[in-house]
């Protein structure tokens, strides 16, 4: 199964290889206007994937609301989680947008984000046989640095994933953790299952898109 991963993109939508399952990880636009909304929508409707994911980040405020649902269900051609879940070719999929805020986060750009009681109550939602997470932030200490050399992932979305150990971690909100790593889980629980954390943010710290998404085969 190919599975290509992307996120912050910004208003940057570059052609993609095509493949199984497509996931883009939040913050889709560059202006979190609902005109660039329709171009995104335009975009992901041309990539050749037998399906796509898609979940919101901080920077999408078009999609906090009570019109979301109608919105994405008239315009995204595509598969949209909030706190929600869907599977592709067997695999279990979950989606959730919330991130928890920081010293440094632009305070003009808060959707989906809070303290870490409330992302308590959100990860808490998350079923404990997931296979692939996709989440907006990073957890703590996990491909979470930001350029003033401070880890901001989540301390509850750390503590949950040890709770639900899925094979893949998808994510990117800091920019700067762009790359992906391994991880085996011992202890009685899940010993030896090895699990991928992924960081694919499109643009780097100056908003730049040098990153190329990430391609995963399971």
């Amino acid at each position: 199964m190919i599975i290509d991963c992307i996120s912050d993109l910004h208003g940057y939508y570059p052609e993609l290889e095509g493949g199984d399952l497509l996931i883009v990880a939040g913050d889709l636009t560059a202006t979190h206007s609902m005109e660039e909304f329709l171009i995104f929508c335009k975009w992901i409707d041309e990539q050749k994937y037998r399906k796509a994911v898609v979940i919101g980040g901080n920077h999408d405020e078009f999609l906090i609301g009570e019109d979301t649902q109608m919105i994405v269900n008239t315009m995204l051609p595509t598969v949209y989680l909030c706190d929600s879940g869907t599977e592709s070719d067997g695999l279990k999929i979950w989606g959730s947008p919330w991130t928890n805020t920081f010293d440094g986060i632009n305070p003009h750009c808060t959707a989906f984000t809070g303290d870490e009681e409330l992302l308590a109550s959100k990860f808490a939602l998350i079923p404990d046989d997931i296979d692939i997470l996709v989440t907006h932030g990073p957890p703590q200490g996990i491909l979470d640095k930001t350029r003033r050399g401070t880890h901001v992932g989540s301390i509850e979305l750390l503590a949950h994933l040890t709770r639900i150990r899925p094979l893949l971690h998808i994510y990117g909100h800091i920019h700067e953790g762009y790359g992906q790593i391994e991880h085996t889980w011992d202890g009685p629980h899940g010993t030896g299952r090895m699990m991928r954390y992924v960081n694919c943010s499109h643009v780097n710290e100056h908003y730049e898109p040098v990153n190329k998404p990430i391609r995963i085969v399971l």
